[in-house]
């Protein structure tokens, strides 16, 4: 797989710059953020997602229809969203337009003004989230779940914030937040496109360059108090919904490969997944049955969600032990692991596909502190990972008895 490299660059006040060259109409750009909820103190839970969401409403600059229709007026695609750990502006465009993108991005990072009208206004547009977010226990017992696994630990919370607390805040908790937690040396503009290195570099120091250096070196706090839970919560919902799952290795594991490969096998995104197939294929318990592996910079998490009829719900549960027990016990055959690599590096290349999935994960391994991992790389590790990882890998995180669960158990079961 013939690669064009990432050429890097950091500017004076600690932002990274990173850019791979690339033929095509359509560049694409991103800054990513240090900061994200578990950076917030309890008081202040949900204010990260909330200054994500008042970057919008109006910089020194330019009022907020000027900004959302800076890049939609000429075809573009405008977008930001909050994690735990990051906050992310991204912008998809047509290559003449990497001028307006960019000083676009540094209007709203370092020039937005917070107005107070606006907050009132998009205080309701976060509740309305919130409330949409209540409505779908489907989304909400994953966001429970993490809050039981991370029990009091900044990891645990909800990145939208309570009803209470985002009703409370003010331009004054948004102005002191931004203060406290944004620094330039935990910010890296990446960038894909059909643009020279230098002219990127050049516009990216024209725009973000005279930004006064602003490092800040709060330390996160580690977690490490795990203990399993098992939580019933009785809902007036027609379906049960169970979460079963618990601690994994952290994002920059040197064996994380394995990891996300026995993910994958065990109810990863193909309809032959071991969870669809032997639970929602064999005996039709569960629309929805899945896992997913979180990887966080100091700990992970692995999960199986299954959305289920009330009366199936025990003999599902067990099951899924039953498929857990087999990748604990049983070595994956030769022909068995050379389908789950080549199901998983199939998967790999067609994301990679979007330029802007390319560029969100290498951005985040530059934030990260992590060395750029191209596709190629991706791919040799996953050939190397062999039966004895996956083996290894289950024996860790499936143990029965250091896994925690949730159900929010139908009142009619």
């Amino acid at each position: 797989m013939a690669e064009n490299t990432y050429k890097t660059y950091t500017l004076p006040n600690g932002i990274r710059l990173i850019h791979r060259e690339k033929k095509g109409e359509i560049a694409h750009l991103v800054l990513l953020m240090g900061t994200g909820s578990r950076d917030e103190l309890s008081t202040e839970n949900g204010l990260a997602h909330c200054v994500e969401h008042m970057i919008f409403k109006g910089t020194e600059n330019h009022k907020a229809y000027h900004i959302l229709s800076c890049l939609d007026n000429v075809g573009g695609d405008l977008n930001a969203y909050t994690t735990k750990e990051e906050t992310c502006i991204q912008a998809s465009f047509l290559k003449p337009y990497y001028k307006r993108s960019l000083n676009l991005f540094a209007d709203l990072a370092f020039h937005s003004i917070f107005p107070a009208n606006e907050l009132e206004k998009e205080k309701d547009v976060i509740l309305d989230e919130i409330n949409s977010y209540l409505d779908s226990p489907a989304e909400e017992i994953y966001d429970v779940f993490e809050d039981i696994v991370f029990a009091s630990h900044p990891l645990g919370r909800n990145i939208l914030g309570t009803t209470e607390l985002v009703k409370s805040f003010t331009r004054d908790d948004i102005l002191k937040f931004r203060q406290h937690n944004y620094s330039t040396d935990q910010m890296v503009i990446g960038s894909i496109g059909d643009i020279r290195f230098e002219e990127f570099v050049k516009l990216a120091t024209r725009y973000f360059g005279d930004e006064p250096a602003h490092l800040i070196h709060n330390k996160r706090s580690p977690f490490n108090s795990y203990r399993p839970q098992q939580v019933v919560i009785e809902r007036n919902n027609h379906l049960s919904h169970c979460m079963i799952g618990g601690i994994a290795p952290q994002y920059n594991h040197p064996q994380k490969m394995p990891y996300i490969l026995l993910n994958n096998i065990l109810g990863g995104p193909a309809m032959n997944s071991r969870l669809s197939l032997n639970i929602r294929e064999k005996y039709g318990f569960a629309y929805t049955i899945e896992s997913q592996y979180n990887a966080y910079s100091d700990i992970g998490l692995i999960s199986i969600y299954m959305g289920i009829d009330p009366d199936s719900l025990e003999r599902a549960i067990k099951l899924v032990y039953k498929e857990l027990d087999k990748l604990m016990q049983q070595k994956l055959g030769t022909l068995q692991l050379f389908h789950a690599k080549q199901q998983l590096i199939g998967q790999v290349v067609l994301g990679y596909e979007s330029g802007m999935n390319e560029l969100l994960s290498t951005v985040r391994s530059v934030l990260m502190d992590e060395d750029i991992e191209y596709l190629s790389d991706i791919v040799r590790l996953i050939e190397a990972v062999d039966a004895d990882a996956i083996l290894e890998a289950a024996n860790k995180v499936f143990e029965k008895n250091q896994m925690s669960t949730l159900i929010f158990k139908s009142e009619s079961a």
